[in-house]
């Protein structure tokens, strides 16, 4: 057989293949995905869709998108309460489709779905409220946080630092400037144990009765103090006692503060005893609660109790971001599934 023909007949083989691939190109576009995989390094999920076929693929496209509707939770927006105030949002969740039909594409035929879940954030968020004070989270939240404000009782820091450590909680230390002025080396430590570190104003003054200029000082000596010794970027102000007006908020507002107070006081500071404080917390708790405490005696005796009454009743601790951000709890969006 001469050379000519061979070439000619190996010609027309190559092209019939090509023809062949040609045509089921046209038929499944499938293949063209499945190709662009290999260039891309992502065979693995292209070869379930090639494989599967366009039936399979309708049938379970189907299931998934009709469970979709069902598994849905709307966000909840931010909101103005007439008695909370500033009440932050909170997530929904809906299924991804795409990606759990991608992944179902993966799986042996009988198993079963696994929905795949992504958050939806509310329209209204909590910076959109305005300058309005926080008393707690979203009460479908089941969330709640320890808010440690501190300006005297070093002595009782240690036994607090531990107790956390052991049951795993995070909590937020509101510092007092001229405190953290004197005890770098204390703040140091609490933060780096995974502590959040937040405003408390600087001598611990009475907001309320301050011109604004001299609350303005309070709020942002300390703020510059918590950038220059911690590096932090700090989102929250605890007025001392409670005490604020509008001016106050307006003016944390102003330097990217919200202000915080509390859902429930331990009253720690009269020195109560460590059963009472329980008793009181567990009668009281509420999803999205701050709970106010200072490094006292009386808080180093019913920590403890007041992490368990939390724990056993189902609640996650947070710090105060993570308590006040529209984050679903994890889970939660285990829970859905």
């Amino acid at each position: 057989m001469g050379v000519g023909v061979m070439m000619v007949r190996k010609a027309a083989a190559i092209a019939a293949s090509m023809l062949m691939l040609l045509v089921f190109v046209s038929i499944n576009d499938d293949v063209s995905q499945f190709l662009a995989s290999l260039k891309y390094g992502n065979a693995k999920p292209a070869l379930a869709v090639l494989t599967a076929s366009q039936t399979e693929r309708q049938r379970l496209l189907s299931i998934i998108s009709a469970e979709a509707d069902k598994r849905k939770i709307d966000p909840v927006n931010a909101r103005i309460d007439r008695v909370w105030k500033a009440i932050p949002g909170y997530n929904g969740i809906e299924v991804d489709v795409e990606k759990t039909l991608e992944a179902a594409l993966l799986a042996p035929p009988a198993n079963t779905i696994q929905y795949v879940f992504k958050e939806v954030e509310p329209k209204i968020k909590l910076n959109d409220l305005g300058p309005y004070p926080i008393y707690r989270g979203n009460p479908n939240k089941k969330m709640i946080s320890l808010m440690i404000n501190v300006a005297w009782g070093n002595e009782y820091i240690d036994s607090i630092l531990k107790t956390l450590k052991r049951e795993n909680v995070k909590a937020t230390f509101f510092l007092d400037g001229s405190w953290l002025n004197k005890n770098a080396d204390i703040a140091k430590r609490i933060q780096g144990e995974g502590h959040e570190m937040s405003n408390h104003a600087y001598t611990h003054p009475d907001m309320r009765a301050l011109s604004r200029q001299a609350q303005s000082n309070q709020i942002s000596k300390t703020e510059a103090l918590l950038k220059s010794t911690l590096n932090v970027n700090n989102k929250w102000f605890a007025p001392p006692s409670g005490s604020f007006n509008q001016a106050t908020v307006q003016i944390a507002e102003e330097q990217g503060l919200k202000t915080v107070l509390w859902t429930i006081d331990t009253v720690d500071w009269q020195k109560p005893p460590a059963d009472s404080i329980i008793r009181k917390i567990s009668m009281k708790l509420e999803p999205g609660a701050l709970i106010l405490m200072h490094p006292t005696s009386s808080t180093r005796d019913a920590l403890a109790g007041i992490i368990a009454t939390a724990k056993t009743n189902g609640y996650a601790l947070g710090t105060v971001s993570e308590t006040l951000s529209s984050k679903r709890i994890p889970a939660a969006v285990e829970g859905a599934d």
